[in-house]
């Protein structure tokens, strides 16, 4: 049986030399192979007019790349063939940019994985980091309990030896679901731990109590000798109150020296903003209904409220939709051969899945038990190039040429002239409402390349409808200037954005027209295309664009790609993995970052929170996973939670290396 090793390499641009991205392919069978074809993917893009040395570019779409090596080539056992790309969308910056999977197609047309290593960058040689860093716990606090995100007020007196567990013992229907909730919590995020146990096991008491005029999040916890209480208005409220008890009894027990469990005094407590959120990519990398119900767990443990359900994307779609099966039997795979080829690291096999509306239910039925509303965001108009390939009707059947997205998808838009796609769009929008209750609908709007539709008479016709001849001749110059190039994101005031605008107002009334609230990426502001009582939106680009859509009057949650996107490496060093587009952000720089600094009163009436997103494709291997994710996402939870003159990065890394994590241990370092 054939069997190939692949390496990727990758020199930066010097006076003398152009940049290179060296794809190494070794035989490391027995027999000589020729007429092959090497297919790799990784989040790296060769750009569509890159020169490839000493071989041939067959096909590329965004990341994945099919190459040949020149015209009667044999590989031997043992040797190596090298090619070198001279042109990147973007130069790599860390070691996981580079090729993470790759197959070797032979002359028959059969396939083989080839092995695959971190890219190699030249003069970088440190280890490779994976898995998240330790944060020891020391010997002396700054703090003698343990609580993430830390509360508004902690009065605490005495201390003693922590107990076992806690008899919980509710009054009231809320009380009770709120019990059920941590418990079930609990059992889930440490199965061993045993924190809720009865008397007979020496559970301490633990009375929670309705107690009226409380806010909606807000709770105290007052203690005693040798038993405690939880009191609030509301369930979330009740359950916050719990959670903040479990992480003290969590601290005291298994670090006695350093925290304390209270005998005395009272911890009041209430969120500084309504909106504490994660977003989830599951396109770019598929995530199975377990995964995400443990991530839903972990955001519970840190009291955030808002899942961000980010389905479809250019790479994939990934929710079942009734009246189209082809969303999920076309676009939810990839593979060789298939309409979406390998992409970030999948091979080429089958790779993929979907949710079906039995998995969405459990996952919003335990999102709902735990406080956190399920936001789905089916993004649109732009990013629609898995759909568009199960269902090509929706495209303008006269449309010509071709634009490219920042990513490099071609032709990835659904057209606001094209009439079918507001069919589609409706029922979509239907049956997406009918499964999550929380009656938001998130419909992205974000990065629509400059010159879409510019190569359809439909939207050509709108166009002047709309704007008048002027605009479409504008627009008709894009596509000539910007057509089969990697165009520009969408921007406010292009003729891109103009008919963008009408898509979104349309959609967005639909939405409204459903009872439900419209969410978006700051881009579905433009042309104030979302009515502002209405809708909110995610600022993704810098702060002042959240300030400037606050100060026109949107709804904001604030979202930096420069701090919040978990996606970004922690750090410039090619030993970190992870995107690097927005820069870096250690766990302290996302932890100090201040989403208010520098707003006025008024901008700070629409500030409704902030949100984390896990953009997935540096994630292939989910130790990189968790190396990007946390700690961060606890201090972004702290930093929802906790008002700025309470927030201690001394504090919070004496603690948060008791949180649990998604998949593996904190990495010792």
């Amino acid at each position: 049986m054939p069997s190939f090793s692949l390496v990727t390499t990758w020199t930066p641009a010097t006076d003398g030399e152009p940049l290179g991205y060296g794809i190494e392919l070794t035989n490391t069978g027995s027999e000589p192979v020729s007429g092959f074809q090497l297919g790799f993917s990784g989040p790296a893009r060769i750009d569509p007019h890159a020169t490839l040395e000493n071989g041939k570019l067959l096909k590329r779409l965004s990341n994945h790349t099919l190459i040949a090596p020149p015209d009667g080539y044999v590989l031997e056992p043992g040797q190596t063939w090298t090619a070198t790309a001279r042109g990147l969308s973007y130069g790599l910056r860390h070691w996981s940019d580079g090729a993470n999977s790759g197959y070797v197609v032979l002359a028959d047309g059969t396939t083989v994985v080839t092995g695959t290593a971190p890219t190699k960058g030249k003069g970088h040689n440190a280890p490779l980091l994976k898995g998240a860093a330790k944060f020891p716990v020391p010997a002396k606090a700054a703090v003698p309990v343990s609580i993430i995100p830390w509360p508004k007020s902690v009065a605490t007196t005495g201390a003693r030896i922590a107990p076992p567990g806690f008899d919980l013992k509710p009054q009231g229907e809320a009380a009770n679901r709120a019990a059920a909730a941590f418990a079930g919590l609990v059992d889930d995020l440490f199965p061993v731990e045993a924190l809720v146990r009865p008397a007979s096991e020496a559970g301490m008491p633990v009375s929670i109590l309705e107690k009226a005029g409380m806010g909606p999040e807000a709770y105290e916890v007052t203690f005693a000798d040798n038993s405690a209480t939880v009191s609030a208005s509301t369930r979330q409220g009740m359950f916050y109150g719990l959670v903040t008890l479990g992480h003290i009894l969590r601290g005291a027990r298994q670090y006695p020296q350093t925290f304390i469990f209270p005998t005395g005094g009272t911890i009041s407590d209430e969120p500084a903003f309504e909106f504490r959120g994660s977003h989830l990519d599951v396109a770019r990398q598929f995530y199975t209904g377990a995964e995400v119900m443990r991530l839903i767990k972990l955001m519970a443990w840190n009291k955030m409220n808002k899942f961000h359900w980010h389905l479809t994307e250019d790479e994939a779609w990934r929710l079942e939709i009734d009246a189209y099966p082809q969303l999920t039997e076309i676009a939810a795979w990839r593979g060789h051969g298939k309409a979406l080829p390998p992409l970030l690291g999948s091979g080429p096999q089958p790779t993929g899945g979907y949710y079906s509306k039995d998995v969405v239910r459990q996952v919003v039925a335990l999102a709902d038990s735990l406080g956190i509303a399920v936001i789905p965001e089916i993004d649109m108009p732009g990013h629609f190039y898995a759909a568009l390939q199960a269902l090509p009707e929706l495209r303008d059947p006269s449309e010509t040429g071709e634009y490219q997205s920042v990513q490099g998808f071609p032709n990835n838009s659904l057209n606001p002239a094209h009439e079918p796609v507001y069919k589609f769009v409706g029922t979509v929008v239907d049956e997406v409402l009918e499964l999550f209750p929380a009656n938001i609908f998130h419909l992205g709007a974000d990065e629509v390349p400059l010159a879409a539709w510019s190569g359809s008479p439909l939207a050509l016709d709108m166009l002047e409808k709309l704007a008048g001849p002027a605009m479409r001749a504008k627009h008709e110059k894009q596509f000539n200037q910007l057509g089969n190039h990697h165009g520009a994101d969408e921007i406010e005031g292009s003729p891109t954005a103009a008919l963008q605008s009408e898509f979104i107002k349309r959609v967005h009334k639909y939405i409204a027209s459903k009872g439900a609230i419209t969410g978006g990426w700051e881009e579905a502001a433009h042309g104030d295309a979302v009515a502002k009582d209405k809708s909110y939106v995610i600022g993704w680009r810098n702060v002042e664009i959240n300030r400037a859509l606050a100060a026109r009057g949107f709804d904001i949650v604030v979202s930096p790609g420069q701090r919040y996107y978990l996606d970004m490496a922690n750090g410039i060093s090619w030993a970190e993995p992870g995107a690097g587009w927005a820069g870096w952000s250690g766990p302290q720089e996302t932890y100090e970052f201040e989403a208010r600094e520098g707003w006025s009163a008024d901008e700070l009436k629409h500030l409704k929170g902030i949100q984390s997103c896990i953009w997935s494709e540096s994630m292939t291997d989910r130790a990189i996973f968790d190396r990007l994710v946390f700690p961060r996402l606890s201090a972004i939870a702290e930093a929802g939670w906790t008002t700025p003159e309470r927030k201690s990065w001394n504090r919070f890394k004496d603690i948060v290396g008791l949180m649990p994590i998604m998949y593996g241990n904190w990495a010792a370092e």
